[in-house]
């Protein structure tokens, strides 16, 4: 199948050639939190069809966007990443997550939530002016997704697992979470309604939820 282009001559045009095949978006954003094995990224985007992510791969390869290593023995494994040219793309990606967050709604019954995707939200959400004072970690679960996040005085480290460090709050959560970044629901409420359980220092929620923003 040939590649279909928009024909027009402009750089947005350009760029949705690039990026604007379905899943690919994803798969940059996955890479966006380290670089992935094949199995890897079929196991962070459980939906995708196998013979779809190949070709995803190749044509982002194509383009210059992602590259292939081989790891060092003994492990040897084939990882993708993201080249410089691809990793341009950060600003671009954490900004239409934010854009996109702000009319989420409710999560339908099939919507899963994946670890890079939480990572992801977290880095897009962060306002680091309203942590210049903040040193804490946090340890973010939503059913089975477990993301630690610390904070820095204005710099901001997330990962998948707990945070470096440890935790000085724990935020136990579900979909309540996103209502509470976008002051929907005050902190306050959300503890109150049991849509959030805390253990640790509960004072820290509040500034989360302040540093955290959508």
């Amino acid at each position: 199948m040939g590649k279909r282009h928009y024909g027009q001559f402009c750089g947005l045009a350009h760029a949705a050639d690039l990026v604007g095949e379905r899943w690919a978006l994803l798969i940059i954003r996955d890479l966006m939190v380290a670089p992935k094995r094949f199995t890897d990224l079929r196991r962070g985007l459980p939906k995708i069809p196998t013979n779809v992510l190949s070709a995803r791969l190749k044509q982002l390869e194509g383009e210059g966007v992602v590259e292939r290593r081989v790891l060092p023995r003994p492990d040897g494994s084939v990882v993708y990443e993201l080249t410089a040219y691809g990793r341009d793309l950060e600003d671009i990606v954490l900004a239409l997550g934010r854009w996109g967050a702000r009319t989420l709604g409710e999560p339908g019954p099939d919507d899963i939530v994946t670890p890079d995707s939480m990572v992801m939200a977290m880095r897009s959400t962060f306002h680091a002016e309203d942590a210049r004072d903040v040193v804490a970690g946090f340890e973010l679960r939503l059913g089975d997704v477990v993301v630690g996040v610390r904070v820095d005085k204005g710099k901001l480290d997330v990962a998948e697992g707990e945070p470096a460090g440890g935790a000085d709050v724990t935020i136990s959560t579900g979909p309540a979470i996103k209502a509470v970044m976008a002051g929907e629901l005050t902190p306050e409420e959300a503890v109150a309604n049991g849509s959030v359980q805390l253990e640790g220092d509960e004072a820290l929620f509040p500034a989360f939820a302040k540093i955290f923003r959508i």
